[in-house]
């Protein structure tokens, strides 16, 4: 029972549980073929053997040109950024914004609640189309509707119509809430994904934090309707990038010849002893990687731009959408919706009070001060993510030491330590310092201190939920996400509950069930391994979960 976690013994290898010693993980997992036939890494990687191990196309995104898949994570990670600013751009203004559409404050908000919900339901029904037909035709949609609802919400001159407009950027934002982690998974491997997954979210939070950052100066020096031009803009020359440098990243992989494989399986089966002469005539028989690159044909510069590249998944539309719910009965998903959700909603209500408390007394700040706002979170959360990821990694690293060289995917869950610790300080922080009127320094820092919570508590959620069930990331990542239904409840009526209870009552209860969640993630630590086997030993769930 290694710190606490109960050991499981009724599986042999348990999804999420690994030996570290010497990579051994990857040599166990590809321990029944000859040595000849494993890839490994180039330069000073060339220790390290390739998990997953490619395919050998020249097709396949494991194989390509390291400066073609780090083009690719910087357009779709810019993407997602711009994406992330999209949705609290307008906060700085609503007063203003408010006044202009002759609606109250609390019903402009709406127009985010609303935004937020259509991503959360688009998700149904967008994953499992790039999951049957691939992520390339799902991110030129996307990225063709943020730039039409831009142009859309530039030119509204009603409530009714910016409305609208909010709602249908909700199904171009959905997909940036799942594929771009699920394109990084395509195209690196293991020991390269780490840095990757770092670089995307940090994308992802500065363009939430910097959104309303640069979106105040906008609203106030050219009016609040250029927020969406300059994303219109901005949505057009990645639209090109996105149409003729972001190939499909999905790939149906063979890792390995499986008639080997599958020789020396039956072997292994019947207790059978496979000799030191078939070992040779086997090393013999690997032909060496380049020569087996030259039997496919690799794709030209036009090829790889169809939209269009085939069937990726045999399961049918109904049976993955469903999967979306099943996965929340795993309880490593459950947590990180509770996690992520409370973590990143409470956050979000933030940007939708922020204009009614500071542009009014004692702060009385303008338009363009209560966007500089976002410089805090934005400043905090680069911090953060420079501290999270290599901690994560040492803490991981430093329990397997103690542990023999097993890793358990619970190490991951350390990290809440910190995101508890921190979170707390931001929300009840922020309640106290706006309720007693502390020198603005106050709130704008605990709002900072929020957001950092949040770069801790991502590497955390999602290293853990893809550590502990690898083969589903993508139906997690869509679970997780649905944390958006709980964002629209909470941001629907968050302006009318203050101005009903006070900003430290609100942000004390929020604070509250923000350590709530936190310390769910006790039972997690003691009971996630046993969970893991339990639901590896499900045949009905792994069959169901199933692309085949």
């Amino acid at each position: 029972m290694p710190f606490g976690i109960l050991e499981d013994t009724l599986l042999e290898d348990i999804p999420g549980t690994a030996n570290l010693n010497d990579q051994a993980d990857a040599a166990v997992l590809y321990a029944h073929l000859p040595p000849g036939m494993l890839k490994h890494g180039k330069g000073r990687h060339s220790h390290i053997i390739l998990v997953p191990q490619p395919s050998d196309d020249p097709n396949d995104p494991l194989n390509w040109p390291q400066w073609k898949k780090d083009g690719i994570l910087f357009i779709v990670g810019m993407s997602a950024a711009v994406v992330g600013a999209f949705g609290p751009m307008m906060s700085p203004g609503f007063v203003e914004i408010a006044a202009d559409l002759d609606v109250s404050v609390n019903k402009l908000s709406q127009t985010t609640s609303w935004l937020t919900l259509t991503i959360g339901l688009s998700l149904i029904v967008l994953n499992p189309l790039a999951k049957m037909y691939g992520k390339r035709p799902m991110y030129i949609f996307a990225i063709a509707v943020m730039f039409a609802s831009s142009v859309w919400g530039g030119a509204s001159t009603s409530f009714n119509s910016l409305l609208g407009s909010r709602i249908f950027s909700g199904f171009g934002m959905a997909p940036y809430e799942v594929l771009v982690q699920c394109t990084l998974n395509d195209m690196y491997f293991v020991h390269e994904k780490g840095t990757r997954v770092a670089v995307w979210n940090l994308f992802l939070l500065c363009g939430i934090s910097g959104g309303s950052l640069v979106s105040g100066y906008i609203i106030e020096d050219l009016t609040w309707k250029w927020t969406f031009w300059f994303c219109a803009i901005i949505f057009g020359v990645l639209m090109f990038a996105v149409v003729f440098f972001v190939p499909e990243t999905t790939y149906n992989r063979k890792e390995i010849d499986y008639t080997l494989e599958t020789e020396l399986q039956e072997e292994k089966l019947h207790g059978e002893h496979i000799e030191k002469a078939d070992e040779s005539r086997l090393e013999a028989e690997a032909v060496p990687v380049e020569e087996r690159m030259k039997q496919y044909k690799k794709h030209t510069y036009w090829q790889s731009l169809r939209v269009y590249t085939g069937r990726y998944s045999k399961a049918s539309l109904p049976r993955i959408a469903a999967r979306t719910l099943i996965i929340f009965s795993y309880p490593a998903v459950l947590w990180a919706f509770l996690m992520y959700g409370t973590t990143v909603t409470w956050i979000v209500a933030f940007s939708v009070v922020n204009a009614s408390i500071f542009t009014i007394e004692p702060y009385n700040f303008s338009i363009s001060q209560t966007g500089l706002i976002g410089l805090s979170p934005l400043v905090l959360v680069i911090i953060g993510e420079a501290i999270s990821g290599p901690l994560n990694d040492y803490i991981c690293l430093h329990l397997a030491k103690k542990n023999k060289g097993i890793y358990e995917s619970e190490f991951r869950l350390v990290l809440i330590i910190p995101v508890m610790i921190i979170g707390a300080a931001g929300f009840f922080g922020f309640g106290a310092a706006v309720h007693y009127q502390t020198h603005w320094t106050g709130p704008v820092l605990t709002y900072g201190l929020a957001n950092m919570s949040l770069s801790f508590a991502s590497g955390c959620v999602f290293g853990y939920v893809m550590d502990s069930h690898p083969k589903l990331s993508e139906e997690a990542f869509v679970a997780i996400n649905l944390r958006n239904l709980l964002t629209f409840g909470l941001t629907y009526f968050i302006n009318d509950w203050i101005l009903d209870d006070g900003v430290l009552f609100v942000f004390c209860i929020l604070g509250m069930l923000f350590l709530v969640v936190c310390l769910m993630t006790i039972p997690l630590w003691i009971f996630g391994k046993k969970a893991r086997s339990l639901i590896a030993r499900n045949k009905w769930l792994n069959e169901f979960m199933s692309d085949e």
